[in-house]
């Protein structure tokens, strides 16, 4: 027998059955809850953005709430944490160019985490006096870095955020105002009236007993008429008792 005669398949003997495929049911929708939760991060980050003192915390705070610093110097932002954390992330918002931009993460080793096109050499991040407390470096400032800068921590798959430290740099710091003391003020000279002298007779003087003499005098002469009238009145009750 020839070779292609065995290799060739043997016929069937009935027809082929189509190949059914297992009914699958279909894979169930996928939760909202996740959708949610991210919804109100992405509301929760705007409104920490926008609204000033929304993101404020018990968990954490920053100081200070401002820094004017010049170019080409350095600057330091506190952030104070009330108990342990896996680590703090720094960002900054920049209002102009509304971009918010990952800038570091450190975990409590000390071991920073970069993001894209941030330089370790321009931003460090270094554990504080305290022992929750992480400090942020930022060196050669320059006028790009304005912006305002959020400690942020994560709890419970949420970002907490602090108050922000708003960093605003300048060429040039403005002079201190200098303070100017008011012109000493005068005091009001008292106008002094003089007053005629006093009457050397003082008391004895005639202006002074004559009325009172004479006010002395008519209280005697009513008590004198009201005594005789309660005598008389007296005498006729008497007089009308013995004649009854």
């Amino acid at each position: 027998m020839d070779l292609r005669e065995k290799l060739r398949p043997a016929p069937s003997s009935g027809p082929r059955r189509p190949l059914v495929m297992p009914n699958r049911s279909p894979a169930p929708p996928a939760s909202p809850a996740p959708r949610a939760a991210m919804a109100w991060q992405w509301l929760r980050l705007y409104l920490c953005l926008q609204v000033p003192g929304f993101c404020t915390s018990l968990l954490l705070s920053q100081t200070p709430g401002h820094i004017l610093a010049q170019t080409n110097n350095r600057t330091e932002i506190t952030c104070h944490m009330k108990k342990d954390q896996s680590g703090v992330y720094w960002y900054r918002w920049n209002q102009e160019r509304q971009l918010f931009q990952f800038l570091v993460f450190s975990n409590p080793l000390g071991k920073n985490t970069y993001g894209t096109n941030i330089s370790g050499e321009k931003f460090g991040v270094y554990r504080g006096s305290s022992r929750n407390s992480y400090n942020l470096h930022i060196h050669r400032l320059q006028a790009s870095d304005n912006g305002t800068y959020y400690c942020t921590i994560s709890q419970s798959s949420e970002l907490i955020f602090g108050n922000g430290t708003r960093l605003s740099v300048v060429d040039v710091l403005p002079l201190p105002s200098k303070s100017t003391r008011a012109p000493p003020s005068k005091k009001p000279t008292r106008c002094i009236t003089k007053s005629k002298p006093v009457d050397k007779k003082g008391c004895c003087s005639p202006f002074v007993w004559i009325p009172l003499a004479a006010c002395a005098l008519t209280l005697l002469l009513c008590l004198a008429a009201a005594i005789y009238r309660f005598h008389r009145l007296r005498r006729r009750l008497w007089l009308r008792v013995h004649r009854q």
